[in-house]
């Protein structure tokens, strides 16, 4: 099993520099940052972006797979996002993975004064976004038309430090979606179904994580599986005990990948680091 674990891009470089230095040190596998323009109830407090805050992060680790949860196209369009892509590719040294998915309403599409989308919409300008990324990042020159995005004779030289091109983390939990991180993910992640008790929380993992299955039979591709710990009713990290169970639940339903958050003092991930200190010691070792 691998571990992952989430640091938000709300504090100074001075501040969040160590964490990210920790993550490798700790022994995490992947880290990653959220990629939006303002987020839920911290969107009046401080945030910074995405590609440079993982640029940052590529230059002051060197095995650590870092990466987007998630990129989306409700701000950003593929051509110009792939020019940044490419860049962080190449900074990180083939260490970035591209986490996509499809949004939400709120404040990233509200703050460009857009109208909000329904989900049907939401789930096409996804397959476009991912389809149109994938040429862009694996071809010279694309020319591309869509309903919802365009390219014309796009240039991507020199090209990604990984080839074909960088891996994609696609996030999906209906069907729709679910195939778009079958046909062009080298992983799918989930954050499980909205639930306030845990065990109903897990029963629809596992549900979601048997429609997968279905789907990779499908299209004949397998995929790596991450989980979104976090999306649960308790958070992952309040105790040893709550991580090392939900890891090994995880593992029991095929998932190949964990995510947690880096614990906050207050609101959403609170927590205590000294919990994600023995986790570190105590359980991270273990899982390899």
């Amino acid at each position: 099993m691998r571990t992952g674990i989430v640091i938000l891009p709300e504090h100074r470089w001075w501040f969040a520099e160590p964490r990210w230095r920790a993550a490798e040190e700790y022994g995490f596998h992947h880290a990653w940052t959220y990629d939006h323009l303002g987020w839920r109830s911290l969107v009046d407090g401080p945030w910074f972006g995405a590609v440079p805050t993982l640029t940052a992060a590529a230059m002051v680790t060197e095995r650590i797979r870092l990466g987007t949860f998630v990129a989306s196209p409700n701000f950003r369009h593929p051509v110009p996002f792939a020019r940044e892509l490419l860049a962080l590719d190449d900074v990180s040294d083939g260490r970035f993975t591209l986490g996509v998915g499809a949004g939400g309403d709120g404040y990233d599409t509200e703050v460009l004064g857009e109208p909000a989308r329904t989900p049907a919409v939401r789930t096409a300008r996804f397959a476009e976004f991912v389809e149109l990324l994938d040429e862009l990042l694996r071809k010279d020159r694309t020319t591309w038309r869509g309903e919802h995005f365009s390219a014309v004779d796009a240039r991507s030289a020199p090209g990604g430090v990984q080839r074909p091109r960088m891996p994609f983390l696609v996030a999906a939990n209906g069907p729709k979606a679910m195939r778009v991180a079958a046909t062009f993910g080298q992983g799918w992640v989930t954050t499980g179904p909205q639930a306030d008790d845990l065990d109903e929380w897990w029963r629809g993992v596992a549900g979601l994580a048997e429609r997968f299955t279905g789907i990779e039979r499908e299209t004949g591709r397998y995929v790596d599986r991450y989980l979104n710990l976090d999306s649960a009713p308790v958070y992952s990290l309040t105790s040893v005990e709550t991580f090392r169970d939900a890891v090994g639940r995880a593992a029991e339903l095929g998932f190949t990948d964990v995510v947690a958050h880096w614990p906050r003092h207050d609101g959403v991930y609170a927590g205590r680091e000294s919990v994600l200190e023995e986790i570190a010691a105590d359980v991270l070792p273990a899982l390899g």
